[in-house]
């Protein structure tokens, strides 16, 4: 017998002195929707008709949404469709790493609309402040955009960035621990800043632009310089007691070798960097002018077959546990590749037996700069949309 689960839909409330938040649920609706009617809202939050009327005139009057077109078919006057402004307001988006640093420019649709990437090797501090100066002026001419509306920098970097052991740290890396984001980004704008785990921004951002908008529970694999994880549950994301949760890296797994090592070693791009440097290529021919290289693409292959039977036990194990409707692989391993991996891996996870659901795999929506788009969504959340706790309810059965 299947159980059909009833569709989740955004909650608001009807007290007066929860105003903003009904505002912030229903602005979250259309920008999730694309386009909804008045009547729509007010069958998704469940706020009254009333009530949705004067939430919309505010957001008319403040620039947020934009009026789209009337839905034609039924009888009488058919109804206005409302849209989200993305000119309405923009921000910046940072992602650091141990290989890379990435900026982008979105709007409030979330549309990338100027980036720019460095590749370095374990990149400084003052590297990355040099690199951001330098290039963040550019950024908004490219984009052509008021930067009296940029509202915030959101900045995704991996936990423990500056003493996670990974082939070629410096010694002096340790300073990432004690640096400040929000005076490291101080100059030129003057922007609130907004730091969160590089995995954890990949995964708010698939909730809100990718295929989270039709998967409320998921787990997202990001494939970086390391090996993370984030995880969604019922629309949220879920943190843990000590903000950790989805450190799929950490894992131990075998090593191919008789012995035991942590997932990443192998499942990153650092991992892959080893077989590509002995067979005399580089990340940068994977990445760029080489990358249809028929030697380059044999061990690149062979790293996706080393790269599933390290992923298959953590996956049954996340299966197991959380029961998601889907995973999600992300990150700056080029996109044929992601297919190719997680095509490997349903094909392998079907193999094993007695593992009460698995979830397909599929190759993450937001991909390449999905760290740097989930950081620009985080002064957008911020200020205009709700808290992740009161997101998501479920639609009670008629």
């Amino acid at each position: 017998m299947t159980i059909e689960r009833a569709p989740i839909r955004l909650s608001g409330t009807n007290l007066e002195r929860a105003a903003d938040h009904n505002q912030r649920v229903t602005l979250h609706a259309i920008r999730v929707s694309g386009s909804l009617t008045r009547i729509d809202l007010a069958n998704i939050t469940g706020l009254t008709p009333p009530a949705i009327a004067n939430i919309t005139r505010r957001l008319l009057s403040e620039g947020l949404v934009l009026e789209a077109g009337q839905r034609r078919g039924g009888r009488g006057q058919p109804p206005t469709k409302l849209v989200v402004n993305p000119a309405a307001c923009f921000a910046i988006g940072i992602n650091i790493d141990r290989d890379h640093v990435t900026i982008v420019l979105v709007d409030f649709a979330g549309q990338t609309l100027a980036r720019a990437s460095q590749e370095v090797e374990f990149p400084m501090p003052d590297d990355v402040a040099a690199f951001y100066q330098s290039a963040i002026d550019p950024l908004i001419a490219e984009a052509g955009v008021d930067r009296q509306r940029i509202v915030g920098i959101g900045v995704a970097r991996p936990d423990d960035l500056g003493t996670v052991d990974l082939p070629g740290r410096p010694d002096n890396y340790t300073v990432w621990e004690g640096v400040d984001m929000a005076e490291l980004f101080a100059a030129p704008l003057d922007l609130p800043v907004f730091v969160e785990n590089d995995a954890a921004a990949a995964a708010m951002g698939e909730l809100q632009l990718g295929h989270g908008q039709h998967q409320a529970s998921f787990f997202y694999v990001l494939i970086s310089s390391a090996l993370g994880g984030g995880l969604v549950l019922d629309g949220s994301y879920y943190r843990g007691a000590q903000g950790r949760s989805g450190e799929l890296g950490f894992l131990l797994g075998s090593d191919g070798k008789g012995g035991q090592a942590q997932i990443q070693h192998t499942v990153s791009l650092s991992g892959l960097s080893h077989p590509l440097r002995d067979a005399g290529f580089t990340l940068a021919d994977m990445l760029g002018g080489r990358s249809d290289d028929p030697a380059l693409l044999a061990v690149v292959d062979s790293w996706i077959d080393a790269s599933v039977e390290r992923l298959v036990e953590p996956l049954v194990a996340i299966n197991c546990l959380i029961n998601p409707a889907a995973v999600f692989v992300g990150g700056r391993l080029p996109g044929g590749h992601v297919d190719t991996l997680a095509e490997r891996l349903n094909a392998r996870m079907a193999t094993v037996g007695n593992v009460p659901a698995l979830a397909p795999v599929r190759r993450a929506m937001l991909a390449e700069d999905a760290p740097a788009v989930g950081a620009a969504i985080l002064p957008f959340s911020h200020f205009l949309l709700p808290s992740a706790t009161a997101l998501w309810k479920a639609e009670e059965a008629g």
